[in-house]
């Protein structure tokens, strides 16, 4: 067996925020488990707060999914009734998601919990650290195409 050095792999940006974004996604899972959400419900929750009645098509396209998760994704949402299926007017075929007022209250819910969490996580950073990193990682989400 050859010795391989592993150091080199630790030191990574791509490992680090694999593994921090792990621990954290696990941490947001378990704190979220009560309301019957997972992270990705949160996201599409977020995401029809800042478009409103939005086609589950759109929705797939933007988070860079296939569309039979959002179709779950969907069907979970609206059984837990943080979300409706409404018909478009102008297109009877296409059925766009909107946000119920439970599923508003869920997203305020899930954002208090993230923020406390954040403040935990970035407990250690002064406040041109966390900017500096807020905006590091913004320009990370955009060289991956991720919506902001």
């Amino acid at each position: 067996m050859t010795d391989v050095d592993y150091a080199p792999l630790l030191g990574t940006s791509a490992f680090r925020l694999g593994v921090v974004g792990a621990v954290v996604t696990e941490r947001f899972a378990t704190e979220i488990a009560g309301y019957d959400l997972k992270p990705k419900h949160v996201g599409v929750l977020a995401l029809l707060a800042s478009a409103p009645a939005t086609s589950q098509l759109d929705l797939a396209r933007t988070m860079g999914v296939a569309p039979s998760l959002v179709v779950r994704i969907a069907d979970h949402l609206e059984r837990i009734g943080a979300v409706e299926r409404v018909r478009d007017p102008a297109d009877r075929r296409r059925q766009a998601l909107r946000l119920t007022p439970h599923g508003t209250e869920l997203l305020a819910e899930c954002t208090r919990l993230s923020e406390s969490m954040e403040h935990d996580l970035l407990a250690g950073l002064s406040a041109p650290d966390r900017a500096a990193f807020r905006t590091a990682l913004a320009r990370v989400a955009t060289n991956l195409d991720l919506p902001s």
